[in-house]
């Protein structure tokens, strides 16, 4: 049987329940892969697997960063490969789950990430924008690298920076260098799944449930303290839906009920575009959820899907 297994899909669509009972009939291990539930100290907002719902299995990239660095894909990457690589070393069968598509494509892939010095460069091209606006560094950007200039959003300014940063360092545009890099064949061969309802009215229902059931588990309070302790409120991590909204409410006199809202509404286009992102893989066996089918039933379709594949 092939020992990768992808386990794909919007949030709230119910990857994590599906990855562990997986797991526990296939004696495997899992590696998180959401960009969000690699902070420590950030467990309610990201919907991370408590130590009860992981049920002894082994999880990986949980918990691998402070809320306050700024963390990327990567760094995401650089960590989650060898573990990947351990794991089938050993025989066992890897399963990544998470919702955050690019990371996720990114690892299996294998992609080979352009450097990311700390020359000055960066600063440099930060001050600029700072005095002069971002328009300056899209001009210079423009100049080298007209692909990305014209791909990249205006309110982009980190991936503005970091695309003339890589220029400069190393005289290759980000455009070359990711083009050189697809060209590449992945380094892994999974079996992919995505979950996805048949009924979306359905998914978007969970999704406001599960807003309303993180403030009953004290979300407030976890936003309370990560601000208390000193991580910024312009932080990457407190950027996340669930986090900058309650930011606001708590800091700037905003209304909870109102940030709720628009959790709820920010949350389901989030899983809309996860949807999207995920149907350009071809290789996905989609599992189709009802009211009534439950973890169950979905874990039966993966158990076929896997029998099949194994012939």
């Amino acid at each position: 049987m092939n020992n990768l297994i992808c386990i794909a899909g919007p949030t709230a669509s119910g990857k994590t329940a599906l990855s562990i009972a997986l797991a526990k009939e296939l004696d495997a291990e899992i590696v998180s892969c959401d960009s969000m539930q690699v902070y420590r100290r950030m467990d309610i907002g990201t919907a991370k697997p408590t130590v009860e719902e992981r049920a002894g299995i082994k999880h990986y990239m949980l918990d691998v960063a402070q809320p306050e660095e700024d963390f990327s894909v990567s760094k995401y990457c650089a960590m989650a490969d060898p573990i990947v690589e351990d794991i089938l070393a050993r025989g066992k069968t890897a399963i990544i789950v998470g919702g955050t598509g690019l990371y996720m494509d990114s690892l299996v892939r294998g992609n080979a990430f352009a450097p990311y010095p700390s020359t000055g460069r960066r600063e440099e091209l930060e001050a600029l924008a700072k005095e002069k606006g971002i328009e300056a560094v899209v001009e210079m950007l423009r100049a080298v690298d007209p692909e990305s200039a014209a791909r990249l959003h205006p309110s982009d300014q980190k991936r503005i920076i970091r695309a003339m940063e890589v220029y400069l360092e190393t005289g290759e545009t980000i455009t070359e260098h990711n083009r050189r890099t697809q060209e590449i064949p992945d380094k892994y061969s999974p079996i992919w799944f995505a979950l996805e309802d048949e009924d979306r009215a359905d998914l978007y229902d969970r999704i406001d449930r599960r807003v309303d059931t993180m403030l009953e588990l004290g979300l407030l309070e976890e936003i309370r303290e990560l601000l208390a302790s000193g991580v910024p409120a312009k932080a990457t991590s407190m950027q996340a839906i669930g986090y900058k909204e309650f930011v606001h409410a708590l800091t700037a006199g905003g209304s909870v009920e109102a940030a709720v809202k628009e959790v709820q509404q920010s949350s389901r286009h989030y899983a809309k575009r996860q949807l999207t992102w995920f149907r350009r893989n071809k290789a996905i066996h989609w599992l189709r959820r009802s009211a009534s089918l439950g973890t169950e039933e979905i874990l039966a379709a993966a158990r076929q899907v896997l029998h099949e594949t194994d012939k």
